[in-house]
């Protein structure tokens, strides 16, 4: 049997979230995303990202 100091805060974190949604339900269950959001979302997945890393932004600006 596994005891609660062998786990991380990780597993913890996911034992967690799988209680709350398991006592609450999700509450977008069953709902349907707009048309106008799926082609928005389709839009920008096509446009390149403007991102930058962390590592990208500390050598530009640091």
């Amino acid at each position: 049997m596994n005891k609660i100091k062998d786990i991380t805060i990780n597993d913890l974190n996911q034992i967690i979230e799988e209680k709350v949604i398991e006592l609450l339900g999700d509450p977008d269950s069953g709902l349907q995303l707009k048309e106008e959001f799926k082609a928005e979302l389709e839009r920008r997945l096509k446009k390149p990202s403007k991102k930058i890393s962390h590592q990208e932004a500390l050598k530009r600006f640091a």
